[in-house]
């Protein structure tokens, strides 16, 4: 089945059950994404992960994830958030200030490898687990495998863990990234009853397709803040394998199944609630550049730049813009980061400002793309704060070239790394 049916079947079976988720920074908007992914990955297990799940269905309610009154089978499950991001279940352990943010161990790895067997049962197949660690482990639960359906072994992990359910990462997780630099066939997300989102990916472990394995993910995060990622490839191995079919072995569908299963209750109702997260400093303009995402600073610095931005995004300190002028789409991307060595700066090529900021520049070709061209401004700051800005002649760093030189001038780029507000120590 297609995946746009497959999708909206689900969505349909879910409507008639409601009662009512290498290169740095510098290197490229595709690998900020990918490090997002990474990132989860690592907390899983053996280094791989994660995530996906997937869409609302009658099921989700049934198996008590979506928060709903009650399951199927009649066990209660978890209440909505209450107001300090608990889950409003007793028995599941908060951790104090200084404590390990773990679970008491009720689910161990060995049960965890049986719930993966029990949870990919319908699908058919078999599944071998490699690895796993129960909820006594930081960073939650996990479990990785390899799935024979006899048409081509393919490693598939599930990791579960606990959000902020009104933090960012919780919104992150369920957003589809900017299709021009992650490069996925397809995603989707959709808001749920009761405030759980859903998202599934269906894309690749390179963006730039550099080899042929595919990664289909899904992400599903509820209103009391549950986590349940789930990642599968189209090889016995995330990386270094070779493929042994066409795409990953579960559909949309069966994804769900996988993520939405009630076996994962026990350990999710194990898991502490996570730390609500900060707030955010506003992206107003009596606040330091500093102290912004580096996707609201860098937006508002483009403003006098007078190119429009057909798309932007990122996380913390990085942040991208594509920008297009209507002669062909640039790429933007912006790092920021602080305590950065000197080592970099030291170099005959290195400008000295008046206020002591180190700036080097650099224009050349760009290590991926045919034609690509990179222009990067980075500086140092005296106090340690490190701020580099790139502009490329496309608007995605693995290319193809769509214009002869990035579409902001050198100077304007400039002018975004050396913008006064991220001297602001102090407001």
């Amino acid at each position: 089945m297609p995946f746009e049916d497959d999708l909206g079947a689900a969505l349909r079976q879910a409507g008639d059950g409601f009662t009512v988720d290498r290169h740095a920074l510098v290197d490229a908007g595709e690998e900020r994404g990918r490090r997002l992914v990474a990132r989860r990955r690592a907390a899983v297990v053996g280094g791989s992960v994660l995530a996906l799940a997937v869409i609302a269905t009658a099921g989700a309610y049934t198996g008590g994830l979506l928060d709903g009154a009650g399951g199927a089978d009649g066990v209660a499950v978890a209440a909505a958030p209450t107001p300090d991001g608990g889950s409003g279940t007793d028995g599941a352990p908060d951790g104090g200030a200084g404590s390990p943010r773990v679970g008491s161990g009720a689910v161990s790895a060995e049960r965890m490898m049986t719930n993966l067997e029990k949870a990919l049962a319908r699908a058919g197949g078999k599944v071998t687990p490699t690895h796993a660690r129960g909820t006594e482990s930081e960073g939650g639960a996990a479990v990785s495998g390899v799935y024979d359906d006899g048409k081509g072994k393919a490693a598939i992990t599930v990791s579960l863990s606990r959000v902020d359910p009104r933090g960012s990462r919780a919104e992150q997780l369920t957003q589809c990234g900017d299709k021009n630099l992650r490069g996925y066939d397809d995603c989707r997300t959709q808001p749920l009853p009761e405030g759980g989102k859903v998202l599934i990916e269906k894309g690749y472990e390179y963006s730039d397709r550099r080899v042929d394995t595919k990664c289909w993910r899904a992400v599903f995060v509820t209103a009391a803040g549950f986590l349940v990622e789930a990642s599968e490839w189209n090889a016995p191995a995330e990386k270094d394998a070779a493929v042994t079919r066409p795409d990953p072995p579960l559909d949309g569908m069966q994804l769900r199944d996988l993520v939405v299963s009630q076996v994962w209750r026990p350990a999710l109702n194990d898991l502490p609630a996570a730390e609500p997260e900060p707030a955010r400093p506003g992206a107003e303009s009596g606040t330091a550049l500093k102290d912004r995402s580096a996707s609201d600073a860098l937006e508002s610095l483009l403003v006098p730049v007078g190119i429009p931005i057909a798309s932007r995004g990122g996380e913390g300190s990085y942040g991208y813009a594509v920008l297009d002028d209507g002669k062909g789409t640039s790429l933007v991307q912006l790092n920021v980061s602080k305590g950065a060595s000197t080592s970099g700066f030291l170099g005959a090529d290195v400008i000295t400002q008046p206020d002591g900021t180190k700036v080097r520049i650099t224009q050349g070709p760009a290590e991926k793309g045919k034609g690509l061209v990179q222009w990067t401004v980075d500086t140092l700051r005296g106090n340690g704060l490190r701020v580099t800005v790139s502009g490329f002649n496309a608007g995605n760093q693995n290319g193809p070239a769509n214009r002869p030189t990035p579409a902001p001038t050198l100077e304007q780029l400039k002018g975004i790394a050396l913008a006064p507000g991220w001297n602001r120590d102090r407001n």
